[in-house]
């Protein structure tokens, strides 16, 4: 096997794993056209769009071009696309219907996209472009165009913050790129996207981890030991701190925008997002056991790194690829050297 440092396979796994920064514009652009279409058909119906704010991984820069599904890679870019309508229509209704009638926009304008509807929002999947876009409708709050409300199929309403979401890791983003050296923080974050996909896959007991639950906890391992050096030094020092959070049951908090107030949230690990001081990050259906099997992931992928990075000392680069690829899948051993296919 080539002698190449951990540190550069990771830097070369993580230009595998994120989007072509050439096709950024590309996306832009087709992002633009399904607003437009969809604000068209909204406005069409009686509706008020009062902004289409920029919102989730590709406005933060911590998205991922493919994706583990089952055991295989898969081609594809989420976006969010986020419509925030007046609290009520021109005929003084309150929309409580949102999604189903996003859904019937969706249809008129892409009659042969395929589509899906989850408990927020309806999802355009371009096939040929291998983008999928996720219409979000939000409720405007009145008298506060930074907040909206975000509506759930089950009835639930969330008052949240588009742009204060993406400023909250554009910011640390921008903090580690002043630093020294080549880490940055949403690049870690995007591979802490992909270890997280990757052990759902060989989990029996967590089907699913939260994107928001992921990037709060890397911004947390952040804001107290920064980055390192290196990729491996990173990666290894914020899945100590993760692993402490969840053994520990530590509330993480923020001071960036709301006041966190984890004694009114009703669970057993509390992750606060920093924009609503009363949503807890961690799904509602998490009990100790899932808890404790999320830590167990943590503290197997820190043990890992720790071990690869002894191996890399000793010369010994076979057994320091395969333990990162038990972190991060056979991806890793088939797409960490210079030179690998995009």
């Amino acid at each position: 096997m080539t002698q190449i440092a951990l540190h550069t396979r990771l830097a070369n796994f993580v230009r595998w794993i994120r989007p072509d920064p050439d096709t950024v514009e590309e996306t832009r652009k087709q992002r633009d056209e399904v607003r437009e279409r969809i604000k068209g058909k909204a406005e069409a119906d009686g509706l008020i769009v009062r902004s289409m704010p920029n919102s989730g991984s590709f406005a933060k820069a911590t998205g991922l071009r493919r994706h583990m599904l089952g055991n295989a890679e898969h081609e594809g870019q989420d976006i969010d696309c986020p419509f925030v309508v007046s609290r009520k229509d021109e005929d003084g209704d309150v929309l409580d219907e949102l999604l189903g009638r996003f859904d019937g926009y969706a249809k008129e304008s892409y009659p042969d996209t395929p589509r899906d509807r989850t408990k927020s929002s309806v999802n355009l999947m371009f096939v040929a472009s291998k983008r999928t876009f996720d219409l979000v409708p939000m409720l405007a709050v009145d008298g506060d165009d930074e907040e909206q409300i975000l509506l759930r199929a089950n009835g639930e309403r969330r008052r949240t913050s588009s742009r204060k979401h993406v400023d909250f890791v554009k910011r640390r983003t921008a903090k580690s790129q002043e630093l020294r050296g080549p880490v940055l923080f949403n690049d870690g974050v995007r591979l802490f996207k992909w270890w997280r996909e990757y052990q759902v896959t060989q989990s029996k007991i967590l089907e699913e981890v939260p994107t928001f639950l992921v990037e709060l906890l890397c911004a947390k391992a952040f804001d107290e030991v920064s980055v390192q050096a290196t990729y491996p030094e990173t990666l290894q020092t914020w899945l100590d701190k993760i692993h402490s959070y969840a053994a520990r049951r530590a509330d993480v908090t923020f001071r960036d925008y709301a006041t966190a107030q984890p004694e009114k949230l009703a669970a057993k690990w509390k992750v606060v997002d920093p924009v609503n001081g009363q949503n807890n990050a961690v799904p509602g259906p998490w009990g100790g056991i899932q808890i404790d099997e999320f830590r167990d992931w943590a503290a197997s992928a820190r043990d890992k790194l720790q071990q690869a990075m002894a191996f890399e000392m000793r010369g010994r680069d076979a057994e320091a690829v395969s333990l990162l690829a038990e972190v991060f899948g056979p991806s890793f051993a088939n797409h960490s050297e210079a030179g690998c296919t995009p």
